[in-house]
């Protein structure tokens, strides 16, 4: 049979912190869906792109203070 939720909690506040922590960084790991290579493989695609129009001075740049001012400019 299968052991409940707080049986394992229970457990788990029995481990080192160093022991929890890996428990708890396993667990949200957990979470996440597996990466697709073939969805991997598109991003770096489109980073390197986007690098090499930016490179080229195909994509405009702008100052981080000019985006952030404006950002804050249309949260108001």
């Amino acid at each position: 049979m299968a052991a409940s939720l707080d049986e394992i909690e229970q457990q788990a506040r029995g481990l080192t912190a160093e022991e929890r922590a890996k428990l708890a960084e396993t667990m949200l790991e957990s979470l996440h869906a597996p990466i697709d290579a073939e969805i991997e493989s598109a991003w770096a695609r489109e980073i390197e792109d986007r690098v090499a129009a930016f490179d080229r001075g195909e994509t405009p740049a702008y100052a981080a203070e000019d985006v952030f001012a404006e950002a804050r400019r249309l949260s108001r």
